[in-house]
């Protein structure tokens, strides 16, 4: 277990270190944010709850973006004085070319749901390497349409597997032909008018709240800390086309240096199209 730096101490930023913290599966965190006594004191509200949560991780917090120096994973949020909102684009751009700066070997995890941009930004204007950066907004959007389809079917969440490719908020693109609950296809335990449901709530679920772009996080962080994931992920990729940078969901694997592995999903012929239109535009 090691450090996990956290750049930003705004409601997500602190969301996160109490779903890190109470994991216990890194050994420290640290709160990086410019309002000092905010982080401070959030770090502080979260030390306390260790003994009653039980759980023995450590949390610091700084000024000083240098505090991401020799952090396992460095993690991008939002700033304790707009605690709602990311970073805004130019801040965060300065912010993760700092970061590359001061530390060039650590995953960098944008937890925010605007963050697919900086994803593209770090690979496309600070060489930041592809598999090095990813954004986790996905996760949390995938996890409200698993919690609507198991309230149409019935079913627990848990049962619920389906993905998410394309380019939300604006082209997301869900297989909903290889969706299943409890090994089913989905179509089987949903009439097309509950599916009809389904498709049209999608875009209402954008943006996620701070405290599921949380979790989401938090899973694929302490999947990183454990050295390999043995599931998937929906995520943030990025990749280099004629000399530009995009950023599009995918389901991916990962290790302790980031992005293991871009799955494929499994499309039917009307899914392909979809997704091949939501990359062109």
């Amino acid at each position: 277990m090691s450090t996990v730096a956290i750049l930003g101490a705004g409601t997500l930023g602190g969301a996160l270190a109490h779903a890190l913290a109470g994991r216990d599966c890194v050994r420290s965190i640290r709160l990086v944010d410019p309002a000092s006594s905010v982080a401070r004191g959030k770090a502080l509200d979260i030390s306390q709850a260790g003994p009653v949560e039980r759980f023995e991780t450590r949390v610091t917090a700084t000024e000083h973006v240098d505090g991401v120096v020799g952090a396992a994973i460095v993690v991008l949020t939002g700033p304790a004085d707009t605690p709602d909102d990311d970073w805004e684009s130019e801040t965060a751009g300065e912010i993760l070319a700092q970061v590359a700066t001061l530390n060039r070997r650590a995953p960098i995890v944008c937890a925010g749901a605007s963050h697919a941009s900086l994803v593209e930004l770090g690979i496309g204007n600070l060489g930041i390497d592809p598999q090095r950066i990813i954004g986790t907004a996905p996760g949390a959007l995938l996890s409200g349409l698993r919690a609507l389809i198991a309230l149409e079917a019935d079913a627990s969440p848990a049962e619920v597997v389906v993905n998410l490719v394309g380019v939300p908020p604006s082209h997301p693109v869900v297989p909903w032909s290889s969706a299943t609950i409890g090994g089913y296809p989905l179509d089987e335990r949903l009439s097309p008018p509950q599916l009809a449901r389904l498709r049209r709530c999608l875009g209402q679920l954008w943006p996620p709240g701070p405290y599921t772009l949380a979790s989401a996080a938090a899973e694929v962080i302490e999947a990183m800390m454990t050295g390999r994931s043995r599931r998937a992920f929906a995520c943030f990729v990025g990749e280099l086309r004629s000399g530009s940078a995009s950023a599009q969901a995918a389901g991916v694997t990962v290790d302790a240096s980031g992005v293991e592995t871009v799955l494929s999903p499994r499309l039917s012929r009307l899914e392909q199209v979809q997704l091949d239109n939501a990359l062109s535009q």
